[in-house]
């Protein structure tokens, strides 16, 4: 019996085209609730913008996975678990930048900002309906608490990126943008520890992504539901494929498995 389903946000409950979730999947999730099953949101977005440039706000979530799984709480603001990235790999980080001319955010727990903004970036952002972070001195981040980075740059040159950050692991989900966590670290690490503050069991969680950001996800939960338009390699581990975002992926699925 499932007891608790994870969201994923840009691509699985929020549509790229409309940036709305869709009537479907509003009414699928207060089935869900009023059967008693808890929804999770699980993001790589910051806490601050769940709901920007989306409907998200309508949705009365039980708790929160945010930042890839690096900072998690539930609804009433109790901190479940957090994994900040260590200060060898900033100090290492920002003197590579020094030589090495990119975009990159830097998110802590309350803000987000970053060292310039590009055509990258504002092409990024606009594609997910976010507004841009500020322009700030990102020395500050040695005596922040970092929970993530977003270097925007290339896939080619991702390897040179990690190597200076040699206790942090990478996930993509655009050409042109990467998500840095503490190696280690995802939305499957926060699952797990819900999963253990609920006293749930992995046979009673089910999951919903499209990008590469929640395929350990979809592989910690019990059930791993691949929307329509999530990439080919999330697909491939799925448990199961639905439909897209914008063709009512989620009820369907959620029909397919007799959960509504």
């Amino acid at each position: 019996m499932i007891k608790a389903v994870f969201f994923d946000i840009d691509g699985t409950l929020v549509s790229f085209k409309t940036h709305r979730v869709p009537n479907s999947t509003l009414e699928a999730i207060k089935i869900l609730q009023t059967k008693g099953i808890k929804v999770f949101v699980a993001t790589g977005r910051h806490p601050s913008i769940l709901t920007v440039g989306n409907n998200v706000g309508e949705i009365d979530f039980d708790g929160f996975v945010t930042l890839n799984g690096q900072y998690c709480f539930t609804k009433t603001g109790e901190t479940i678990y957090e994994n900040s990235i260590c200060k060898e790999d900033i100090v290492s980080l920002l003197e590579f930048m020094k030589e090495n001319k990119f975009p990159c955010a830097f998110v802590e727990d309350k803000d987000t900002y970053i060292n310039y903004i590009d055509d990258v970036v504002v092409n990024l952002l606009k594609s997910v309906n976010v507004p841009l972070p500020p322009i700030e001195d990102i020395e500050r981040a040695k005596e922040g608490k970092v929970f993530q980075l977003n270097p925007y740059v290339p896939v080619e040159f991702e390897e040179e990126i990690m190597k200076v950050l040699p206790n942090c692991e990478a996930t993509r989900w655009s050409p042109t943008f990467i998500d840095v966590i503490p190696a280690g670290g995802g939305k499957h690490v926060a699952i797990e520890k819900i999963i253990e503050y609920y006293g749930y069991k992995k046979d009673e969680v089910m999951a919903f992504g499209d990008g590469g950001n929640d395929k350990t996800m979809l592989i910690a939960a019990g059930i791993g539901i691949a929307m329509g338009n999530a990439n080919e390699d999330v697909k491939k581990i799925a448990d199961y494929v639905t439909t897209s975002v914008d063709d009512d992926g989620v009820i369907k699925a959620l029909k397919y498995f007799n959960i509504i």
